[in-house]
């Protein structure tokens, strides 16, 4: 059954549609780059662990005496790591602060990532619905793909932002379990190395994380056309036209 565009509450439900498009459109250009910049972040984060654990693998254990408690150690720095992330370990110093700060970049990240896909999701089980009442409008048929291609999009995008929070939350917990004091990491390089295993995982983690960042900014940014044809023909079919 066809919808009249005269009939009750067609105009209000195109108008609330037209308001719908304009917003959440130029809303969509913010999310079409962020995580790609999020995602930038991220892969430092995990090609400075990636390269700490590279040392450690091959890396022997010094026990020598340290002349200053601030001289670096030579046995467990990184030159990708202290260049990317700063991170810098001591002879005199426990874990070093950026450890810290990337631990908790993570675990802010994600709350962000997680929050943002829970938004979506709703957001996006609401717009269902409302796709819902166009379904039966002839004059909108040919843009219905297009609507609900933006719908899937961004409801795939905010899958893809859930799982990253979950993966960048355990990354987080994994690194809370290496000790990172100069004294406990030779330690354990002095016994089984568990230390870089665990953090080769915790990039791992990090990684995929970063990528299902950017392809969620790939899936929104490919709802840009998607908006404006579908808008464009809102506007066409709700616009007065002259006779005569």
């Amino acid at each position: 059954m066809s919808t009249d565009l005269t009939a009750p509450g067609s105009q209000e439900l195109l108008r609330a549609v037209l308001n719908l498009s304009h917003f959440h459109r130029e809303h969509e250009k913010f999310y079409a780059s962020s995580p790609r910049e999020v995602a930038v972040v991220l892969q430092r984060h995990a090609r400075s662990l990636q390269a700490l654990a590279d040392r450690w693998v091959t890396s022997s254990a010094s026990h020598e005496p340290a002349l200053s408690p601030f001289a670096g150690a030579e046995d467990l720095n990184a030159p990708a790591a202290l260049q990317l992330d700063g991170v810098l370990f001591m002879e005199g110093e426990g874990r070093p602060a950026e450890i810290a700060h990337i631990v908790r970049d993570l675990r802010c990240t994600g709350a962000d990532l997680a929050a943002a896909g829970e938004w979506l999701a709703a957001a996006m089980q609401s717009s269902w619905g409302v796709a819902a009442a166009l379904v039966d409008f002839d004059d909108l048929a040919a843009v219905l793909g297009e609507r609900h291609r933006i719908i899937a999009n961004d409801w795939h995008a905010a899958s893809m932002s859930s799982m990253a929070a979950r993966l960048l939350e355990r990354a987080a917990d994994m690194l809370d379990r290496v000790d990172f004091t100069p004294t406990g990491l030779r330690a354990d390089l002095d016994g089984r190395r568990v230390a870089p295993r665990r953090v080769f995982a915790a990039a791992e983690l990090i990684d995929h994380a970063a990528d299902l960042c950017s392809d969620s900014a790939g899936l929104v940014h490919d709802n840009e056309r998607r908006w404006r044809v579908f808008r464009e023909q809102v506007v066409r079919v709700t616009t007065p036209t002259s006779e005569g």
